[in-house]
């Protein structure tokens, strides 16, 4: 057994002894997990942005462009000192505008506009029989959208139309949970995995 796998294990077991109660082997555990997690980010960020991405191709290949983001990532560091903090505001506000810039079309067509051309579909196949999917996605996206039209009071037919629509949110609320607990499961099963096999190597 290697050094890795034996650390593995100790600090798993370390993280699992917080199923027992909050003691201090899983605060040693937690807190070498989050600093080793930054120095991780910290050494990607340094090789693969700032080396690779800003100071080789400006000083070896002379992209002077460059000098523009550098320029503004040092800006940034104004936010640390009271006489250059307005000065930290012109990259947060370039950061932001660019970065709603790209976000907003992406997530238009992503959660908009493709959500929207999912429930634009045939409610019949091609040999005429009735598509019992597209029907299900027609009335869960009708009786959503009138359980959250407020406008209007929920009663008579409009409110069993409403509270159909509270099934199709239950059942979607109930699936998203699900789809986070099997996640975490997963997980865990691949940490028994490890302790019991590679670890403890009581299975084979």
């Amino acid at each position: 057994m290697d050094a890795g796998t034996i650390v593995a294990g100790l600090l798993t077991l370390a993280i699992l002894s917080f199923l027992y109660r909050d003691n201090p082997v899983y605060k040693l555990a937690e807190y070498l997990l989050i600093g080793v997690s930054i120095g991780y980010i910290l050494v990607i960020t340094w090789n693969n942005t700032l080396m690779a991405l800003l100071f080789e191709p400006l000083l070896s290949e002379g992209r002077l462009w460059l000098v523009a983001p550098l320029i503004m990532g040092l800006l940034m560091w104004g936010r640390f000192h009271r006489r250059t903090l307005a000065l930290s505001r012109i990259p947060i506000g370039f950061m932001i505008g660019s970065g709603a810039g790209v976000a907003i079309p992406a997530m238009l067509y992503g959660r908009t506009l493709k959500q929207m051309s999912a429930t634009v579909m045939p409610l019949t196949d091609s040999s005429g029989v009735p598509d019992l999917a597209a029907i299900v996605v027609i009335a869960g996206v009708l009786t959503t959208l009138a359980y959250f039209y407020f406008s209007r009071e929920h009663r008579g037919a409009f409110g069993g139309v409403a509270r159909v629509g509270t099934f199709f949110l239950m059942v979607f609320f109930g699936t998203t949970f699900g789809y986070t607990v099997m996640s975490r499961m997963s997980t865990f099963i691949g940490r028994m995995e490890f302790l019991l096999t590679d670890f403890l190597r009581l299975t084979h």
